[in-house]
C-alpha cells in the first residue's frame, strides 16, 4: 500500500526559479517511491507546480479545498481525486486524517499555521507521523532559529524540536519518510516545576 504524503505549501512559487524546480524533483523522488500526496487542491504556485509534475508522472494527487475557495477559480482541474469541505478547519483536519507523512513546502501565513498545528498535535501525541520541512534554498533557517530560541529560553522541550526533520534534498527526504519509524511524544510538551 503507498504512503499518502500530506504536502503544505505556498499559493505563490516565489521569486526564486529555484523553489519550482526542487518541487518538481520532490515530485518525482515521491513518485519513484510509490507516493500519493495530499495537498491544498490548488492549480497555482508550488500546489500547481507538484501537483502538475505529479500528475504528469502519473501519480495519485488528492486535493481538498474548502467551498468558499471554489469561486475564486485557483482549484487544480486535472486531479482524480477532490475533497471540498465546508471549512478550513474541516479541511486541515481531513488532510491529516487522510495522510501517513507530513511535508511542509516553502509557503506563507497558511504554509506555517498547517505545519505548527500538526506539529503541535505530534506534541501532543494525536499523531505518530514524521513531520519534514523541505528547506529549499535555506526558506525555513529563520523559522528553525526562532525554535531553538524558544527552546533555549525553555517554551519547548528540545526533543518536539528534534520531531521536525530539516532536509534540503528532494532524494533524501523521501527516502526518510520512507524509513520512519513512530516515536511517541511521552507528554515530552508537559513543564513540573
Amino acid at each position: 500500500m503507498s504512503k499518502k504524503i500530506l504536502i503544505y505549501c505556498g499559493s505563490s512559487k516565489g521569486h526564486n526559479p529555484v523553489y519550482a524546480e526542487q518541487v518538481v524533483k520532490l515530485a518525482q523522488a515521491l513518485h519513484a517511491h510509490g507516493c500519493q500526496v495530499i495537498f491544498g487542491a490548488g492549480s497555482v504556485g508550488l500546489m500547481g507546480v507538484l501537483a502538475d509534475e505529479f500528475l504528469r508522472l502519473g501519480g495519485h494527487a488528492i486535493g481538498v479545498i474548502p467551498q468558499f475557495m471554489e469561486p475564486w477559480e485557483v482549484k487544480h482541474k486535472g486531479l482524480p481525486e477532490l475533497h471540498v469541505t465546508d471549512t478550513m478547519h474541516t479541511r486541515k483536519a481531513l488532510m491529516a486524517d487522510m495522510a501517513d507523512s507530513v511535508i511542509a513546502m516553502p509557503g506563507g501565513f497558511g504554509t506555517l499555521d498547517e505545519l505548527f498545528e500538526i506539529l503541535t498535535w505530534k506534541q501532543l501525541d494525536l499523531h505518530e507521523m514524521p513531520v519534514s520541512v523541505f528547506n529549499i534554498n535555506g526558506y525555513f533557517d529563520h523559522q528553525l532559529k526562532q525554535i531553538q530560541h524558544m527552546v533555549d529560553e525553555g517554551f519547548l522541550k528540545q526533543p518536539n524540536m528534534d520531531a521536525l526533520q530539516v532536509e534540503s534534498d528532494p532524494e533524501k527526504l523521501a527516502d526518510w519518510i520512507m524509513a520512519y519509524e513512530p516515536e511517541k511524544m511521552e507528554k515530552k510538551w508537559i513543564y513540573v516545576g
